[in-house]
């Protein structure tokens, strides 16, 4: 049971990105701006390619890469259903706090209004822990070194975006931004 919903999770959040940048797109906002900066980005998307691979294994019955397991344990397994469930419901309060603000990378070329309220008022990178939740507990439902190292992996990126993402946000909203920066953690 907790493997599909490794998988719905996958579907869920990607839906929800994709969803909303396609509404923005109807409105006249393009929101998806990935690589735009650093060409490097587009590493990232095969091995996304793999980790969903990973994350569909057990579901789909496809041959594994590594059947190893750390541990064995319902408990966690349904600990990592929960944080996958809440790693969703935080990133669509993220999207809902973002409304037309929403971007995938730095746009540069129609940046919008700084947004400090709702989901933005506990965490100044809401989504960055939505993805950070839904990857332990992914783990924690399939323990495994390869999505034991995606996490890490992916920790490492997500904040190397986030410090690219503050750069940014600190020259172009000066004062606004790093008021709110004294204010509003950067994580939890």
């Amino acid at each position: 049971m907790q493997k599909y919903f490794a998988a719905l999770t996958i579907v869920l959040l990607l839906g929800m990105v994709l969803a909303r940048s396609l509404v923005m797109q109807r409105q006249g906002t393009r929101a998806i701006h990935f690589g735009s900066i650093d060409k490097t980005d587009f590493l990232i998307p095969p091995f996304a390619l793999l980790y969903f691979y990973m994350i569909f294994v057990p579901s789909l019955n496809w041959p594994a890469l590594s059947t190893q397991r750390f541990f064995q344990s319902d408990i966690l397994a349904w600990v990592g259903v929960g944080l996958c469930a809440v790693g969703l419901l935080v990133m669509l309060w993220s999207l809902v706090s973002f409304g037309m603000s929403f971007r995938v990378g730095i746009d540069t070329e129609r940046p919008d209004n700084l947004v400090t309220t709702g989901a933005f008022a506990l965490s100044r990178n809401p989504i960055y822990v939505a993805f950070f939740m839904v990857m332990i507990g992914q783990f924690l439902i399939q323990p495994n070194w390869i999505l034991l190292v995606y996490a890490a992996g992916a920790t490492w990126l997500f904040h190397r975006q986030v410090l690219r993402e503050e750069a940014y946000l600190r020259q172009h909203y000066g004062r606004d931004y790093t008021d709110y920066v004294n204010q509003v953690r950067r994580y939890l």
